[in-house]
């Protein structure tokens, strides 16, 4: 049976996960035409200060989405508003079609990560889960099968004030995943990983998805985000910048400069249109120009160059141009 049949009767699919430690594998292919998570004109404002303003996008069943940002940017009151923790201004933020404080059974439905030091330093790992699961109505095998999903059950017994950083973003995991939700939102799981738990984690991210879960989660390592999502939805300022395919990403050309007057190239290729990011002290990283026209301008004002490099678009490359006016800072 897939739980994305009949994806809007969600008292129906409450009432067949109801009782089962482990409910049927879902089907990849089930529900791709109705968003499993959509985010529709959600606006949340703090007197005269809108955090998020007319904030649309979706995430469908089978997919993972990176949900980028800088700080301040909006993306954790974004998902805060999703989870039913703050209510929006104006606009919904639902899913499976509901918001998720109306959900039978929310957990059953999706699984939130968002807080990495929301346990009970004195408790044990296990204890904490199953305190969990007893008010979801999920036995204590399904307890044991999350520990071994996110290769915790050695540290089941220890307390949680005892886990470093990384266990602890593994815990909040397995709680997410407690009740076999259809989807899973997280805020920055990767804090505190070591290079193995990184890829542990997109490779842990992607099956989810294959088994046909929307994922979406919120990262400010780039590099994860491009090697682990499908698309990418980004904001700036509390509003859309981007919404596009991963794969799109690399067809975006950039060229990199190296200058010892990297100051006055900035401001001559600005001039004629270009973007251009300081890479470091005297590297440019540029769109907007191929590496030609920049070269006849340098020498047409008499600007040394170093180096000048045509390089294949980045999504860090993307992400600095859509969110440059913000500052610096990744949240």
């Amino acid at each position: 049976m897939s739980t994305h049949q009949d994806r809007a009767d969600v008292s129906q699919l409450a009432a067949e996960h109801r009782g089962q430690d482990e409910p049927a594998p879902l089907d990849p292919k089930a529900g791709s035409g109705t968003p499993m998570i959509a985010i529709r004109d959600l606006t949340k404002r703090y007197a005269q200060v809108a955090a998020v303003e007319e904030l649309s996008f979706d995430v469908h069943a089978g997919s993972v989405v990176g949900f980028l940002g800088r700080n301040g940017a909006g993306k954790s009151t974004t998902l805060k508003m999703l989870a039913g923790l703050s209510a929006p201004t104006s606009g919904t933020a639902t899913i499976a079609g509901f918001p998720y404080r109306s959900l039978p059974q929310p957990m059953r439905v999706a699984g939130f990560g968002l807080n990495a030091d929301a346990f009970h330093p004195s408790l044990s790992g296990e204890r904490m889960l199953r305190g969990l699961a007893s008010r979801i109505g999920v036995g204590r095998g399904r307890v044991r099968g999350v520990l071994e999903l996110v290769e915790l059950r050695a540290a089941a017994d220890r307390p949680v004030g005892k886990y470093s950083l990384g266990m602890r973003q593994r815990l909040v995991l397995a709680a997410a995943l407690l009740g076999d939700p259809e989807a899973i939102v997280l805020d920055e799981p990767t804090n505190g990983l070591d290079p193995q738990g990184h890829r542990w984690l997109r490779d842990f991210l992607r099956a989810r998805a294959g088994e046909g879960r929307a994922v979406l989660l919120s990262s400010h390592v780039l590099g994860d985000v491009a090697e682990t999502v499908d698309r990418i939805v980004v904001i700036s300022r509390g509003r859309l910048v981007a919404d596009r395919p991963i794969a799109a990403i690399g067809q975006t050309a950039s060229v990199r400069v190296r200058s010892p007057d990297a100051d006055a190239l900035t401001a001559l290729l600005s001039g004629c249109g270009a973007t251009v990011r300081r890479a470091d002290a005297d590297a440019l990283s540029v769109t907007g120009l191929d590496a030609e026209p920049i070269g006849e301008l340098a020498a047409e004002h008499r600007i040394v160059l170093h180096e000048l490099t045509p390089a294949r678009g980045s999504l860090e490359d993307l992400f600095f141009q859509l969110t440059e006016s913000e500052g610096d800072g990744l949240r």
